[in-house]
């Protein structure tokens, strides 16, 4: 017998080399990109694998950036720390494979409390050089949002070596997921790494125009081997 942790590190080695990379949004937040026109969508280059040679263009794929795009909810602080890499009021990230944004506004719901959307400006000559760097997902057209998909998050069933001591959240169903157009032709048993959230499957379960994917195993194992 073997520690799963164990098996899990030999799955990561194995998917890592295999499983190509894709954008992908679990919890929305919509940022409005004020300096960028309402109408203008540009295509930038992604990348399929992390060592991908520049003159290799099938190693790439392509993403549009438009006035509209989303990042993950915990990517967003009203108050900032030094230990926060995202975003915050006043404060810039780099959009992967993107420019840098800067928070200028934030608009909240009628309660006053919850973040409805942000309104950044992007720096379109990269001159700016922000330390943390985030994942997103664009409208490819005004109006049009992101493919949805269903993300099945498990973790370990159990918290300790007891039986009783059973993890609530082993199992988390994310229903409307962002995704990057890179796996809008994903079929069943396809795999991706899902980049900053780890590696995932195309399910069974999935239907036309209803992808649902699971997570196999987390990036970084923190149970250690």
């Amino acid at each position: 017998m073997i520690h799963v942790s164990r098996l899990e590190h030999h799955i990561r080695e194995e998917l890592d080399k295999t499983a190509p990379r894709a954008l992908v949004v679990l919890d929305p937040l919509k940022v409005v990109i004020t300096n960028l026109e309402s109408d203008k969508v540009m295509e930038l280059d992604a990348k399929r694998w992390p060592d991908a040679q520049n003159d290799d263009p099938s190693a790439f794929y392509k993403v549009p950036f438009s006035r509209v795009v989303f990042i993950d909810q915990s990517d967003f602080r009203m108050k900032d720390s030094k230990d926060f890499y995202g975003l915050a009021p006043g404060k810039s990230v780099l959009l992967r494979y993107g420019f840098p944004i800067k928070c200028t506004d934030v608009v909240f719901a009628d309660d006053n409390e919850t973040v409805r959307e942000i309104h950044a400006e992007y720096d379109p000559e990269k001159k700016t050089k922000p330390k943390g760097v985030l994942h997103w997902v664009a409208e490819s057209s005004p109006g049009k949002e992101p493919i949805k998909i269903e993300v099945r998050l498990f973790e370990k069933l159990f918290n300790s070596e007891w039986l009783t001591d059973i993890n609530p959240n082993s199992k988390v169903v994310v229903s409307d997921a962002y995704a990057g157009s890179i796996l809008k032709d994903a079929v069943v048993g396809d795999r991706f790494q899902f980049e900053r959230l780890g590696y995932f499957a195309v399910e069974k379960d999935s239907e036309p125009g209803k992808l649902v994917f699971n997570r196999t195993v987390t990036l970084r194992d923190s149970y250690g081997l």
